[in-house]
């Protein structure tokens, strides 16, 4: 479990409230600096708006004009004023378009560079460490009180007679190929069979004169047993865990790409993005940073229209389908951490009324709703996904 959630989640010594804190300044930060891109682009929206709203007039006034004129120049002088309108009309929307694709494409590279600190990877603080830790020892019998000397006794028990019995026998040679007894017993998987057999066979040879160690050997080997259907039903949760790394880490390499290729884009170095974003914590540097960067985008769009007026919108509309189709990816993989957690529900009211599993699980639940809440106050998952969808203007 450790091996497959070490590269999904980094894990803080510092304190978790301060590292939420942390993600929601980002946030801020973020949303700041969209807001600026809305009401500038809402700003000129508004004078070309009116531009073209006096432009309509105009023209109507000069239809009028033409239809109601006798006067042959006067016609014509209209007819150029007329053509003229038109001309400035059409500038106008030509503009109005030129506004709202720089709008969009600012809109996604400012999104695209703020999930720089959300993705490497996802954060879910201090509990994390804690939770995981504390679910591998209950999958541990050894860390049970008792089992560790009882186990001792019948690991001495199948190496002694091994030679009297295929199933010790086959036990024994299992058991050293699973590792290190004292490391924990191996009660998952299909070693479990020959090792609940050859449990029962050690019992079954217990003296009638040692009640005590035959009483303490049944609830042992039940505990064994316990502990093993609580692995198999936590295994179905981690397999999980393993298909949401396989996802992190493939949004992680398509994000290293949509990232390199939009900095290039607006010619900017990653070495440069790194020193005055990446690493820079000062928020005020960060958002004059960013404003920077929606200032290039900007400014990329306008000389891509001068140079390539036929399929100027072509460049910048690839990056921002890339761009809203990894927010959309990140949403969803946030939603199935999400989900995924809520499953550990299920499986702690099965065990909690168990006598000998049931205060290590209440413990899980306590640390596991601490993961919850450290996870639900950074991340919502439908808003994020809601949020890429409506990230540009049409």
């Amino acid at each position: 479990m450790k091996q497959l959630l070490l590269p999904l989640f980094v894990l803080f010594t510092t304190n978790c409230f301060a590292q939420i804190d942390s993600i929601k300044r980002e946030m801020n930060l973020r949303d700041k600096v969209l807001n600026d891109i809305q009401n500038n682009f809402d700003s000129r929206n508004k004078t070309l708006d009116s531009t073209v709203t006096k432009l309509d007039q105009r023209l109507s006034s000069l239809d009028k004009s033409i239809s109601q004129s006798r006067d042959a120049n006067d016609k014509a002088d209209k007819l150029q004023q007329r053509v003229q309108a038109v001309e400035e009309k059409q500038k106008a929307i030509e503009q109005n378009e030129l506004n709202l694709f720089q709008a969009n494409y600012q809109s996604a590279m400012v999104n695209l560079v703020s999930m720089d600190r959300e993705i490497k990877p996802l954060l879910l603080f201090n509990s994390t460490k804690s939770f995981f830790n504390a679910l591998s020892e209950t999958g541990n019998p050894m860390n049970y009180d008792g089992y560790t000397k009882w186990y001792n006794q019948y690991a001495a028990y199948v190496k002694d007679k091994k030679a009297e019995s295929p199933v010790l026998n086959v036990t024994s040679n299992l058991l050293s190929f699973a590792g290190n007894f004292t490391k924990g017993a191996p009660v998952t998987g299909p070693i479990t069979s020959a090792l609940f057999s050859s449990m029962t066979t050690y019992i079954d040879n217990i003296g009638k004169k040692e009640k005590a160690l035959k009483e303490q050997s049944e609830q042992m080997l039940t505990l064994t047993m316990k502990i093993s259907q609580f692995n198999y039903d936590n295994d179905r949760i981690e397999n999980e865990w393993e298909s949401i790394t396989a996802e992190l880490q493939d949004l992680q390499a398509k994000y290293d790409k949509s990232l390199k290729e939009n900095l290039a884009i607006i010619k900017t170095s990653p070495t440069d993005f790194q020193a005055n974003f990446s690493k820079e914590n000062d928020a005020e540097k960060r958002y004059q940073y960013l404003t920077r960067l929606r200032d290039e985008a900007a400014k990329f769009v306008s000389e891509e229209r001068t140079k390539n007026p036929k399929d100027w919108r072509q460049k910048a509309y690839v990056q921002m389908n890339d761009v809203q189709s990894l927010k959309q990816r990140f949403g969803q993989v946030t939603f199935r951490i999400s989900q995924n957690l809520l499953k550990y529900k299920e499986l702690f009211d099965k065990y909690k009324p168990d006598p000998q599993l049931g205060a290590r699980v209440k413990d899980l639940e306590i640390k596991m709703k601490e993961l919850q809440e450290s996870f639900d106050k950074t991340f919502d998952p439908l808003e994020y996904i809601n949020s890429a969808n409506r990230m540009y203007k049409v």
